[in-house]
């Protein structure tokens, strides 16, 4: 009899140890479990009990993605709870404050503005001081890259709306990606979990090269779209797998084919030889002459004029730059007046611009010239220009 009691007891204290262990698991409120027991249970196994514990993402960048998702959806009745799981999960208070920022331009002031009002009540719980905006330098954004962006948006977008395009260049880009208050990483991060959040995927493609420019890893990247899904649903995650799909795919095929590509130097002079005199008046040079191999469209030479000569008419399909290495020159648009140029000066050509440039009538001159090929053709020629039309120089 005492051994059947004591076999009792100590059912009794192994049944609560069980209980006690669930109970350190559950992060479901009790609510759930009386209202949807399916949820809690998935609440507390899958998302806490397995996605939070992956550690294909840190748990410091899924309460980033986390955030991310919740604030540009406007769950506010979620936003403290997580708020508390970031500032445990190391995130700065001054980068959760950075985030809502960021994120008002990604998906609209009020949502911002009600994920400030929860995140205060938190701050003030955890007395924590009213932030300042960072003291430290402003992050640099990849020259090359913003040049292509900005002129993107002034070629797309300014023409519909110019406002959008100037605050997207001289804003957007101009101050708030570069505050150093969030990380470049971090904001690529933030972007592309709001952008999958909200559901518009066709924004993916360049947020998440940026993304991937800016540190963050594929593997960190295909598994925001993992933890997405349980904050955003299902559909939303699964309609960015396409795009981060092809994204992926397209890195890779230039990273495979970048090993096979060489540094090419040519040498200065290489290959001189006195320019076609159907196309040229005049003693012309060309050394130096390259055509950059597929897919690039690029081509050039080093180009010396003696005094007098020039190119004859001519049209390019994509523009042409030329580059003043010394001399004198002279440039001229069809039906304006002839404009000269010297060394250090660059001479940007539009697209199908009738014209011709060559030496000054006293100087030679020597330029660099640069254009890009349309269908294996980078430029048209036409009629020689006529000496009295170079000596008066308006055609």
């Amino acid at each position: 009899m005492k051994n059947f009691a004591a076999g009792i007891a100590i059912s009794a204290l192994a049944a609560t140890g069980v209980e006690a262990q669930e109970e350190r698991r559950r992060i479901a409120p009790l609510a759930v479990y009386d209202v949807a027991p399916g949820l809690g249970h998935f609440t507390d196994s899958v998302l806490f009990g397995e996605v939070w514990e992956r550690t294909e993402l840190p748990a410091r960048d899924r309460s980033l993605v986390t955030l991310s998702a919740i604030v540009s959806t406007g769950k506010t009745a979620q936003i403290a709870a997580h708020v508390s799981r970031a500032l445990d999960n190391d995130v700065k208070a001054g980068e959760i404050g950075e985030l809502i920022t960021h994120l008002a331009f990604y998906s609209g002031w009020p949502n911002a503005i009600s994920a400030v009002m929860e995140t205060k009540k938190v701050f003030d719980e955890r007395q924590i001081a009213p932030l300042k905006n960072s003291e430290a330098a402003r992050i640099e954004l990849e020259a090359a890259a913003e040049a292509a962006r900005s002129a993107a948006v002034n070629t797309t977008v300014a023409p519909t709306a110019a406002a959008l395009a100037d605050l997207t260049n001289r804003v957007l880009f101009g101050e708030l990606w570069q505050r150093p208050d969030l990380s470049a990483r971090d904001r690529s991060l933030v972007t592309m979990s709001a952008l999958i959040a909200v559901g518009q995927p066709e924004q993916l493609p360049f947020h998440a090269n940026r993304a991937l420019d800016n540190g963050l890893s594929q593997g960190e990247a295909s598994e925001v779209l993992a933890h997405v899904a349980f904050y955003a649903g299902w559909p939303k995650a699964m309609s960015a797998v396409p795009v981060l799909k092809q994204v992926l795919e397209n890195r890779k095929a230039t990273q495979v084919s970048a090993p096979q590509a060489e540094l090419t130097i040519t040498p200065a002079g290489t290959g001189a030889a006195s320019a076609p005199e159907e196309y040229f008046t005049g003693s012309v040079q060309i050394s130096g002459r390259y055509q950059a191999d597929a897919p690039a469209r690029i081509g050039g030479a080093t180009v010396s004029f003696s005094a007098g000569a020039r190119t004859a008419w001519h049209t390019h399909p994509l523009g042409q730059t030329l580059f003043i290495v010394s001399g004198r020159g002279w440039v001229q648009k069809e039906g304006e007046a002839v404009q000269e140029v010297g060394p250090g000066d660059v001479v940007w050509i539009p697209p199908l611009i009738r014209h011709w440039h060559g030496a000054s009538s006293s100087e030679p001159m020597t330029h660099f010239a640069v254009a890009e090929a349309l269908d294996g053709s980078s430029v048209t020629w036409m009629e020689k220009v006529s000496d009295e039309d170079y000596r008066k120089g308006v055609r």
